[in-house]
């Protein structure tokens, strides 16, 4: 199954991705990957608020391959095996070590033990905090839905699709 993916990424002034950036931040939510919103406007919310070093934001769209992804959103079998994995290693962490596991600790782990390496991706739930989009006051109706792609043939086409202004740009902090 193809959908369609957005990905934010500072702008660099006249230059354009070819590809896009895979993340390695410690809290990006399943690790090294590369990262597409499923719905332009969550793909700009991300851009307004999280990329603001230069104070402005591109954002590309492609056509992702999703038939060997771990689908949390839309499978309740995908969903019920990712939570129950999830919750017995935190419980297994708490337990043992007495602390709460991080998402590096549950990342790494998950890496070391190869389970990523069956599946191409994951399409998974995020909360909004963007209320803009709600057509009712205070529920969150809609999903905010992100995939994040390990391997990176699934990715089929990468094209520039505009720059906005994020919010807050002070260059000195």
């Amino acid at each position: 199954m193809n959908r369609k993916g957005y990905h934010t990424q500072e702008n660099r002034g006249s230059e354009k991705l070819e590809n896009p950036i895979k993340c390695c931040r410690d809290d990006a939510w399943f690790g090294e990957a590369h990262y597409f919103w499923e719905n332009v406007d969550d793909a700009d919310y991300w851009g307004k608020v999280s990329k603001r070093a230069t104070g402005q934001y591109d954002v590309y769209h492609s056509n992702i391959d999703c038939s060997n992804f771990l689908d949390t959103v839309f499978n309740e079998e995908h969903y019920r095996v990712w939570l129950s994995s999830i919750e017995k290693l935190a419980l297994k962490f708490e337990r043992g070590l007495g602390k709460k596991l991080s998402l590096k600790e549950l990342n790494d782990y998950f890496r070391t033990k190869g389970l990523y390496k069956e599946v191409d991706g994951v399409v998974f739930q995020d909360i909004s905090a963007n209320k803009k989009y709600f057509l009712i006051k205070s529920f969150q109706y809609k999903k905010r839905i992100q995939l994040a792609i390990f391997n990176e043939k699934m990715i089929k086409d990468f094209i520039f699709l505009h720059t906005k202004k994020s919010y807050s740009y002070d260059r000195y902090k």
